[in-house]
C-alpha cells in the first residue's frame, strides 16, 4: 500500500468526491475551510493507494494528551475486501504508543442503521478500542467517543478540543470574510440549540451555548 501526505496543494478531486460522499453533509466541513485547516492545523491529512488506484484517506488531529481520529474513508467500491483494516493498522503502527480517539454514531441510539453502526463498533473493538461512556448528539444523531490506548476521555477533554477548534474557526474567520460570517453563525446557533452531552446512562450533563 503507498501512502501520500496530503496538502491543499496536492487534495484532487477524487479525494474530495470521496469526502464529500463518505460522510454526512452535517458531519463536514466544507471543503473550501477543510483545505484551508490544513495550511492552519497540524492536521495529519494521508491518502492510500493500491498502486496507482485510490483507496481512501485519513484525517487525524495530532495533540499532547491524545490524537483525535477525526475522518476515515474507504472508496465505496473497496469497502469489505480488507483495506480499511489495513489503513488502520498503519495508522496505529505510525502512532504507536499514543492514545486515540474518534467519535462514531452511538449503537445505543434507536435508528435506521443499527446494524450498520454495530458492525462498525465491533470493527473497531477488534482494534483496540473500547467505548468512553462519553456521548455527544448533533442534529438527533447521538456519537460515541471511542478510545485507544492509556488513559480516560472526560468532558473536560471534549472542552478542551472545542476550545483549541476555536482558535482556527473563529473570531478570525468572523472578522474576516462575510460570507462566512453568515454561515459560522448560523452553525453555532444550531449548535447552540442542538449540541447535547450526556454520561453513560444518556443523563444530559451541558448544553455548549457558543458565543
Amino acid at each position: 500500500m503507498v501512502v501520500k501526505q496530503i496538502t491543499a496543494a496536492t487534495a484532487d478531486e477524487k479525494i474530495k468526491q470521496l469526502y464529500e460522499t463518505a460522510f454526512p453533509e452535517d458531519e463536514q466541513i466544507p471543503w473550501d475551510d477543510l483545505m484551508r485547516l490544513i495550511g492552519e492545523m497540524p492536521l495529519d491529512f494521508t491518502a492510500y493507494y493500491d498502486g496507482q488506484a485510490f483507496i481512501g484517506f485519513t484525517i487525524v488531529y495530532p495533540r499532547k494528551s491524545f490524537n483525535w481520529f477525526w475522518y476515515f474513508a474507504v472508496s465505496g467500491e473497496l469497502r469489505g475486501k480488507g483495506y480499511g483494516q489495513q489503513i488502520l493498522t498503519q495508522l496505529i503502527e505510525r502512532y504507536k504508543g499514543q492514545p486515540f480517539v474518534l467519535d462514531m454514531e452511538s449503537t445505543t441510539q434507536v435508528c435506521d442503521n443499527l446494524e450498520e453502526r454495530r458492525k462498525r463498533q465491533a470493527f473497531y473493538l477488534r482494534n483496540g478500542f473500547r467505548d468512553t461512556n462519553v456521548y455527544r448528539t448533533y442534529n438527533d444523531i447521538t456519537m460515541t467517543i471511542m478510545m485507544r490506548g492509556e488513559g480516560t476521555f472526560t468532558m473536560q477533554d471534549w472542552d478542551d478540543i472545542v476550545d483549541e477548534l476555536k482558535k482556527y474557526w473563529w473570531p478570525e474567520d468572523i472578522n474576516e470574510r462575510e460570507f462566512d460570517v453568515r454561515k459560522v453563525l448560523k452553525k453555532l446557533r444550531e449548535w447552540d440549540i442542538l449540541v447535547t452531552l450526556y454520561d453513560g446512562n444518556q443523563t444530559v450533563i451541558t448544553k455548549y451555548p457558543f458565543p
